[in-house]
């Protein structure tokens, strides 16, 4: 029986989580995407807690459209940012099993490019 595609992204994301843990010293970038929206999350995986977060969904981020490149790209940058005022500058990046292409390579390289390093 052929899995769903949503059963196939759990089966990823549990791949990518056995491997991937955030600490303290490098958190862990996780990253949600909806066919409407995109979420991005600083967390620390030993206190168990969020550190910074960001989505199309924040009213300050300025963002109009949810679920395009350019809104990932937005919601990249701002978590950077915040991330960045926090002192957190290295970080593991958690695709969510979803594949490393399009809005969530958009909100990778953005940010990257505005100072995370992973």
């Amino acid at each position: 029986m052929k899995a769903t595609r949503r059963e196939s992204t759990r089966r990823r994301h549990a791949r990518v989580r056995r491997r991937v843990k955030g600490s303290s010293e490098r958190p862990r970038l996780a990253i949600f995407r909806s066919n409407q929206h995109i979420y991005a999350q600083v967390i620390d995986d030993t206190q168990h807690k969020t550190l910074v977060s960001a989505s199309t969904l924040d009213k300050d981020s300025g963002i109009k459209a949810g679920s395009t490149k350019e809104a990932a790209t937005a919601v990249g940058k701002l978590i950077a940012e915040r991330a960045l005022k926090e002192d957190i500058s290295q970080v593991v990046f958690d695709r969510g099993g979803k594949l490393y292409h399009g809005r969530v390579a958009a909100l990778a390289d953005a940010a990257r490019e505005a100072g995370l390093s992973f």
